[in-house]
């Protein structure tokens, strides 16, 4: 028979148990997957931050859910898919994260059931604590879709009749979106800021790998084809220009939040990241346990 004093203490420590991952000692690295929809999307939405992280030995990994092998104005097919994965794994030594490419057609994404068991499989498989994808409005179809797949895949990563061929995490993890600016319906929400000035030329360093992309098909594309450096060696800061995002208001607004306003006012470079209603629903502390960047204010 159980005295009360033995019933509080059995109280307490399955509600411990109970608690999320992020709530546990700070001095456990945090396993965060960044999840977007072609080899270069991770990269370019949160790099910085990726780096920043793996630096202080957190486990990150970036996973692309098409092969990129539609993207480009002269190469194609299985060709462009092998440079698009070597590229890819380039940039992932640069960054000092894990990257991998997910064997779908670029320009072909669907959220149906095959792909979205291919996202539960792989949010299982790293144990992730926290998952950043894009949010489901975006010009691109596979952006939105690659949005959707997540949200799709933020319950059922713990139900153990879905995809049990792979272990059920046994919490759910925090999912965050990446930064975007797309007003409808509604406009991102920069929950957190990252300074990410420090690390600038390492992120313009590591985007310089999927040169397919960054000095080939989106100039193309986009008309600008004649303003990249013809001698490679000018390539890296004319990217780091090119690439350079100018900081929103409401992102500077966060920035004096975590930083504090003085610090904040001296950032050059930031990534930021809107919570999702999926998933665990972080506390700020749990907040600073997933950037430990943020600790320091």
């Amino acid at each position: 028979m159980y005295t009360r004093s033995r019933i509080v203490l059995v109280a307490v420590v399955l509600l411990v148990s109970l608690r999320p991952a992020l709530a546990q000692g700070t001095s456990d690295p945090v396993r965060i997957i960044m999840i977007g929809a072609h080899p270069d999307d991770c990269d370019i939405k949160g790099g910085g931050t990726a780096a920043l992280l793996a630096s202080m030995g957190h486990a990150v990994k970036f996973v692309a859910v098409t092969n990129g092998d539609a993207g480009h104005q002269t190469m194609k097919g299985k060709e462009l898919a092998r440079r698009r994965l070597a590229e890819a794994q380039e940039a992932g030594k640069r960054f000092g994260v894990t990257y991998e490419v997910l064997d779908n057609h670029d320009g072909q994404l669907l959220p149906d059931l095959n792909t979205r068991l291919q996202i539960i499989r792989k949010i299982r498989e790293w144990n992730a604590d926290v998952v950043i994808a894009p949010r489901p409005n975006d010009y691109h179809p596979d952006h939105r879709y690659t949005g959707v797949l997540v949200q799709d895949a933020a319950y059922l990563v713990a139900v153990p009749n879905v995809a049990p061929e792979t272990p059920r995490l046994e919490k759910n993890p925090v999912f965050l979106y990446f930064q975007d600016h797309f007003q409808r319906p509604n406009p991102f929400r920069p929950d957190v800021a990252i300074d990410i000035s420090a690390v600038y030329p390492r992120k313009v360093h590591a985007l310089g790998a999927h040169e397919s992309q960054f000095y080939e098909w989106l100039p193309w594309i986009a008309g600008y084809l004649d303003q990249v450096p013809k001698d490679k060696s000018k390539r890296e800061e004319w990217l780091g220009k090119e690439r350079s995002v100018t900081i929103t208001p409401e992102v500077r607004t966060s920035l004096a939040k975590w930083y504090g306003p003085e610090k904040a006012a001296q950032v050059q470079q930031a990534e930021a990241f809107e919570v999702c209603e999926y998933g665990a629903r972080p506390s700020e502390e749990d907040l600073r346990r997933i950037f430990p960047m943020l600790k320091g204010k």
